[in-house]
């Protein structure tokens, strides 16, 4: 069966890899992907949103499943629009999708359904979102209602910060459109987790828990970026909580999306949040893959990754069951200097071309020159993945993989994964 994967970043290289490993894939094509991709996939130059050329490539070469990574296309309704062609297609059609694109239409979800989650307001009015800011302390968050590229959230550790955040969004537009509405919403503290679920309807097949880091720097410092690395699984998180959230949290939210008419079918990424009394609340939701968590969890996926996306999309999800390796996983992502504000773009990368049984590299933002060398071509370059017995040796060797890669401006943290080894 010939596939096409829509997308061109680390996430979308992690799916075409785990794709590339079913004995029933045929040719796989990716839209637009990238030079590292490229090694696996056949790429095309069509832009995520361009639906009509993407409709057209699909039935040109007659594929037999379209895959959507990024958020942007299933919020404009890339789905309905494969689906109205009758092609097969996994991912939430748009009415499902805006669990992501709309953070107000998410809390206001959970809210009615009575699902575990932190206190917040929506304002589409700056003046009054300011008095109400004005009423809380610090710290708080200031979200941007609509898709930001995992940006679009402050936690602000001051009541300054928290008003220029809301200048930016609302004022400013900084985030553009995304940011005439705000959702602010009470601090959670406590230990972050992430589970992503293949759903159809009702149907909920968690996939194993994974932990992201989203600022910058070491030790949760610096900018929110779109993450800087995550491991699977949680070693230090009780079974007992990841179950309490699979069934207070995912399930629920997936039987809540088809009493209001929007079923979702897909993956569902439950952003949480164990807070000191042990108790999990939700931070987000996401309606595709996680960017880097993707990385670490189909690698240890055993159950061939083409079958879950035909049995979700031919509804017989529910007859499936995941199998999970023992292995962990652990991502280390290589960025840009400067990121995620300004960066440079065509720096030489070397070191990638060395063989290593140990780690695998996923490409984010790469590109070849005219000479054939690797260069940098984006934010987040590449994604340096270890596996091994238990977290302390993954990381081991993610972090040595990621030392022999050089490029000029590399940044990465250098505490992925710490949590769970203390």
């Amino acid at each position: 069966m010939d596939i096409l994967v829509i997308g061109g970043g680390g996430r979308e290289h992690a799916i075409v890899w785990a794709l590339s490993k079913s004995p029933k894939a045929g040719t796989i094509y990716c839209a637009p992907g990238n030079a590292g991709i490229a090694q696996l996939a056949e790429c095309v130059p069509i832009a995520v949103n361009a639906f009509e050329q993407l409709r057209a490539f699909a039935q040109e070469k007659e594929v037999g499943l379209v895959v959507v990574g990024p958020d942007d296309p299933l919020a404009d309704g890339i789905v309905d629009v494969f689906e109205e062609a009758g092609i097969p297609v996994f991912g939430p059609r748009k009415n499902a999708a805006e669990i992501e694109g709309s953070k107000t239409f998410m809390k206001d979800l959970l809210h009615k359904y009575n699902i575990p989650t932190a206190d917040y307001a929506k304002f589409d009015d700056f003046e009054k979102a300011l008095e109400y800011l004005r009423s809380k302390q610090a710290p708080i968050v200031i979200k941007a209602d609509g898709l930001a590229a995992g940006k679009g959230v402050t936690v602000a550790r001051t009541m300054e910060e928290a008003e220029q955040a809301l200048r930016d969004i609302m004022e400013s537009k900084v985030f553009g459109d995304a940011g005439s509405r705000v959702v602010i919403e009470e601090f959670l503290e406590g230990q972050e987790m992430s589970i992503l679920a293949f759903v159809d309807g009702e149907t909920v097949k968690p996939m194993s828990a994974a932990q992201d880091h989203k600022p910058a720097f070491d030790g949760d410092l610096g900018p929110n970026t779109g993450g800087m690395g995550t491991y699977s699984p949680l070693p230090h998180i009780p079974d007992s909580v990841i179950e309490e959230a699979i069934e207070t949290i995912i399930k629920p939210t997936a039987k809540a999306m088809v009493s209001e008419g929007r079923p979702f079918r897909g993956v569902l990424f439950a952003g949480l949040m164990i807070t000191p009394d042990g108790k999990p609340k939700t931070i987000e939701f996401n309606a595709r893959f996680g960017d880097p968590e993707t990385q670490v969890v189909l690698p240890r996926l055993k159950t061939d990754l083409l079958e879950v996306f035909l049995a979700a999309v031919n509804g017989s999800l529910a007859e499936l069951e995941l199998e999970w390796s023992e292995e962990s996983a652990v991502c280390v992502i290589l960025a840009s200097g400067g990121y995620p504000a300004s960066y440079a773009k065509g720096l030489v990368i070397s070191g990638l071309d060395a063989e290593d049984n140990d780690s695998i590299v996923f490409h984010a933002g790469t590109a070849l020159d005219e000479e054939g060398r690797w260069i940098t071509n984006g934010g987040r370059v590449l994604g340096v993945v270890g596996m091994g017995t238990d977290i302390a040796s993954a990381r081991a060797k993610a972090y040595k993989r990621a030392g022999h890669i050089i490029f000029e401006g590399k940044h990465s943290r250098t505490d992925i994964a710490v949590k769970a080894l203390v």
